[in-house]
């Protein structure tokens, strides 16, 4: 987990043991959403310093592609109709309810739209984040360089 938390940020987070082996209870086999234990998950890393929801999900992802996609701003950009996010708005404590709802939300949506373009699941953040990319060339996003 650290390796995906420098590689994004280029520190190091401490994580709680209970925490990781909450983590490594998710089912690498599974292809459905445990809500109740990805609420548990998510508010467990966004309470780790250093983690937001976007490191989150990328974290979740890696343990299991097929129920956990990364969020960004191209795919929600492609999913939501040139709808904008910036997390750094959620990025507080107290919305913390909001993010983990949000980031559910995004997936149940985001496997819909797998659905109806007919792209597996498991590679949707990394095909709809090209298709962003050649749709809106030209569209700046938030902290993007």
């Amino acid at each position: 987990m650290n390796e995906i938390v420098l590689w994004k940020v280029n520190k190091y987070a401490e994580f709680d043991e209970s925490l990781i082996k909450l983590i490594n209870s998710i089912d690498k086999n599974e292809f459905e959403i445990d809500i109740d234990k990805t609420k548990e998950i998510l508010k467990g890393l966004l309470k780790t310093n250093g983690v937001q929801l976007a490191m989150a999900s990328t974290i979740v992802r890696y343990r299991n592609p097929n129920i956990y996609q990364i969020i960004d701003q191209r795919v929600y950009r492609v999913i939501y109709e040139n709808q904008i996010l910036d997390l750094n708005t959620y990025s507080s404590e107290k919305n913390l309810n909001f993010q983990i709802e949000l980031y559910i939300k995004y997936l149940i949506d985001l496997k819909r739209i797998c659905s109806d373009l007919k792209i597996p699941f498991e590679k949707s953040d990394r095909i709809l984040f090209m298709a962003d990319k050649r749709i809106n060339k030209t569209e700046k996003l938030k902290n993007y360089g």
